[in-house]
This record gives structure tokens, C-alpha cells and sequence, in this order.
């Protein structure tokens, strides 16, 4: 079960949006390799901001991923891509429903 999380929100300098994007859509594979993220999504809210959200079993599975690659290649590109440095919030999970999609 999904018991710990966290939601990282990110605001693209002015024109780097489409860039963000890209780097969040090519990140899906490096979260794909971490057993023990069980869900990750990458959010666009608008042009300019974006968020991350993943979840965890326990405590042991987010700081792997805070120490993963993920998070450092973000803080690599945070300076060139990133108007303010990304603000990164530990939630807990109360409740959790996830079904499988098909898509067309």
C-alpha cells in the first residue's frame, strides 16, 4: 500500500516550459527502475508549472528516491530550466485507489 509520498511542484522559467516538460516525460523510465516507487505521475498545470507526485510504502522507499536519480538530475537542471528551486513536500497517504487504463 501506498503509505508515504511526495509532491514536488516546479515553475519553468519564462519560454523553458516546453523543456520542463520534456525532461518529466523522459523521467518516467528512471521511475520505472525504482522498486520500490510504486506510483509516479508528472503534472503540467499550465506553461509554467508543473509537479511530480510518487508514492511509497514506507519511509526507506521515498529517501531512496530523494537520493535517487530523479531528484538529481532536477537539481542539475534546476538553474537553466527552473525560475525558483522546487518545492518539495513529504505527504502522507491517506487513502489510494489505482486502476489500470487502457489507453487508445
Amino acid at each position: 500500500m501506498n503509505r508515504v509520498g511526495l509532491f514536488v511542484e516546479l515553475k519553468a522559467r519564462p519560454g523553458k516550459g516546453g523543456e520542463v516538460a520534456a525532461f518529466l516525460a523522459g523521467a518516467r523510465e528512471a521511475a520505472a527502475a525504482e522498486p520500490e516507487t510504486l506510483v509516479w505521475f508528472a503534472l503540467r498545470f499550465d506553461e509554467e508549472r508543473f509537479g511530480i507526485f510518487d508514492s511509497f510504502a514506507d519511509e526507506t522507499g521515498r529517501a531512496a528516491h530523494l537520493n535517487g536519480p530523479i531528484a538529481a538530475a532536477l537539481m542539475d537542471h534546476a538553474e537553466a530550466l527552473l525560475a525558483e528551486p522546487p518545492t518539495i513536500r513529504q505527504v502522507d497517504v491517506l487513502a489510494d485507489l489505482i486502476r489500470a487504463a487502457t489507453r487508445d
